[in-house]
């Protein structure tokens, strides 16, 4: 069998308050976060804490992502990071590269495929995802009570996992630099300077060798 699951993630200011879910069904997902991370560190931590609690099934495992930037970064770009010793085609060091290593680690010997899926565009699990995040983090913003959801619950609970990875203590300015070098410009957002031919081009090269992020 297959595990199809949604995962997202979402922070309120980026950064901000944050957080992740990841969701199977209205019996099986689960939702976390911090007081201040951003979006993609609570995407891709959706994908680990999937990864750490369906690790015991044994099952294949389909991940619906909204996110290029996590589809990319784990099955384009992460082999070459590698052999770079975690670093970029430019030299410069892999943006969430904690993240990136753990997930390097959840991966290594599950078949795992992922599926992009538009956000905010009506999929069923995605939107769930959505929600659970924004719920996650709108709980650290309020100081209330974070609805983690039940966990895994298929064929009984997943073995007790390693706490979900600590932010570290980066700054607010810190983050927002991480957020603005990794989350690609919104579609017809104009830059100074830069046709729109050039600026696909740019993109595709920077994608090509995985100096984007």
């Amino acid at each position: 069998m297959t595990i199809i699951a949604a995962v997202d993630g979402s922070a309120l200011g980026n950064p901000g308050p944050a957080g992740w879910a990841w969701y199977v069904d209205e019996s099986c997902w689960a939702a976390g976060g911090w007081p201040e991370s951003t979006n993609n560190r609570g995407e891709l931590t959706a994908v680990l804490e999937l990864l750490r609690a369906t690790a015991h099934t044994g099952q294949d495992l389909l991940i619906q992502a909204d996110s290029q930037y996590v589809i990319n970064s784990l099955t384009k770009w992460m082999p070459g990071w590698k052999r770079r010793g975690w670093r970029k085609a430019d030299g410069k060091p892999v943006l969430n590269d904690d993240l990136m290593k753990a997930l390097d680690a959840a991966l290594a010997g599950r078949q795992v495929r992922f599926e992009w899926v538009k956000g905010h565009a009506g999929h069923p699990a995605n939107e769930r995802a959505d929600d659970c995040a924004r719920a996650a983090a709108t709980a650290y913003q309020r100081g209330t009570a974070v609805p983690t959801g039940p966990g895994w619950t298929h064929g009984g609970p997943a073995p007790a996992q390693p706490d979900g990875l600590l932010e570290p203590a980066d700054s607010a300015a810190t983050l927002a630099t991480y957020e603005r070098a990794a989350v690609p410009a919104p579609q017809g957002e104009v830059v100074p300077g830069a046709t729109a031919e050039r600026r696909a081009r740019l993109r595709a090269q920077q994608e090509a060798d995985g100096t984007l992020f």
